[in-house]
Parts: structure tokens; sequence; C-alpha cells
């Protein structure tokens, strides 16, 4: 079997501050589509901290984007609640914990253009804390728009301009190591666009496929697991991947689990 080496960048570096992402997905459905750029985009800005999505299990649209999302490593909060704003509310509450007890959280990325939030927002800016706001087009709301300035307001569609903007001006600025979860999120995605595209999903060409789609993998020279184990071969990620049952294989063919 052809050992294929991850990424290595020399010149990555770490950030001090942290970042935290604050998801309304009935607010902002689209990061589903964008969720990949959404991760790179967060970790341009610091190390993520949290990754918060916030969710109603009794909507079927909003759990299948759940799903795709939890692949990726996002904590996924189930509001079942369907009162008014009862998932806003509890985004607001976590936010506020999770800055009251995390100095190091500098920047908080919200994806939201609910005027609701405006309190929230102005409260983060008090305590010095930058806030980036994500909206759908048609949902933003101008108060949020003046709150955070036009350069820390974006429509989620941009995120792949952003992404593209930052790779070119912080090249090296890229994280020497991932975490399992995360790298079989990218390796499960990659075989999924494969497919969708009628591309093979053989070993060598999915490896090259996501260097090519995922920038951020681009920098990596290990993956760690949970228990504090590291390698650095891709052949090692995808046996890793097949034994924990996120995806499976036959030959050199890499295939989903259904």
């Amino acid at each position: 079997m052809t050992s294929y080496h991850l990424p290595s960048n020399r010149q990555a570096s770490q950030k001090k501050d942290s970042t935290g992402i604050f998801c309304d997905i009935q607010n902002v459905p689209s990061i589903t589509k964008f969720a990949s750029l959404v991760l790179q985009f967060a970790k341009s800005e610091g190390t993520v901290s949290c990754k918060n999505i916030y969710y109603n299990s009794q909507r079927q649209d909003q759990v299948a984007s759940k799903n795709k999302l939890k692949e990726l490593g996002f904590r996924c909060v189930d509001v079942p609640d369907s009162s008014k704003n009862s998932a806003d509310k509890r985004l607001k509450d976590d936010c506020y914990e999770a800055v009251a007890f995390n100095p190091s959280l500098k920047k908080i990325i919200l994806f939201s253009g609910d005027r609701d939030f405006a309190v929230l927002i102005s409260i983060l800016k008090a305590m010095d804390k930058k806030v980036i706001v994500f909206a759908q087009r048609g949902s933003e709301s101008p108060r949020l728009i003046k709150l955070v300035g036009n350069h820390n307001f974006h429509f989620i569609d941009q995120v792949p301009q952003l992404v593209g903007d930052k790779s070119q001006c912080q090249s090296t600025v890229m994280e020497p190591k991932i975490d399992f979860n995360e790298a079989v999120g990218y390796l499960i995605e990659t075989v999924k666009n494969a497919r969708s595209e009628g591309k093979p999903t053989h070993y060598s060409y999915i490896a090259k496929l996501m260097l090519k789609q995922f920038p951020k993998y681009q920098g990596v020279s290990s993956i760690s697991t949970s228990d504090g184990s590291k390698f650095n071969k891709f052949g090692q990620l995808v046996d890793a991947a097949v034994e924990s049952g996120r995806i499976t294989r036959q030959n050199q063919e890499l295939l989903l689990i259904e």
C-alpha cells in the first residue's frame, strides 16, 4: 500500500486569542453548505475554543443539517422548544457563560442576522470582544450591521471569498496539527464530493483532493486522536476512520457508510 504523508508547514504558528462560533441554524441554514470554509475562517481568527450550532430536533431539515455539521466537529445543541426565540435565548446564555469562564475568548463569530442579538453584541463589545456577524441574505438587521461595522459583517455566501483572501495574505499561518474527528470530517466530505462528481474514490485521488478542497489541511503535519496518539500518514487516517466505523473501503476504494 502506498503511504501518503500528511503535508507539513514549518512556518505554522499558533495564535493566542481564542475564537468562539455560535450559530442559529434556523436563521442561517446555509452554514451547512459552507461549514468547512466557516471553520477555516474561524481558525484564521484564532484557536477555536467552541463551535456551537443550535437546532430544533422537531424539524427534520434541521436534523439533517445537524448530522452533517456534527461530522465536522461542531457541538450541536438541541433546543426542541418551538416557542419563539427559544434557540436564541439558549445561544445567548451559552455565549455569556463561555465569555465569563474563558478570559482568552477574545472573538465571537455569530451566525444570525436577527436584531434580537443586538444586546448580546453590545455587551460583548463593552467587554472588549471582537464580534463578527454572518447573516443569510434577506434576513440581515441594519442595527446589527451598524453595531459591528461593515468590515465585521458578512453574508454567509461570502465565506469562500473571505477564506481565499486570508489564504493569500496569511498563507504561512496554519496550525501544524488537527484532531482526528476534524480530519475524518474532511475525509468523508471529500469522498462525498468525489462521488457526486462521478470521480474515483481510490486512495491517491482522495488524498490529493483533500489537499485541494481543504486549504487548512495543507498545513497539517500530524493528526491527534482522543487517546493522545498521533499519526502522519494518509493511510493511517483511513485505517483509523474505517476502524471507527465512520467510513468503509473495498480494496483501494473508499466508500461511505449508508
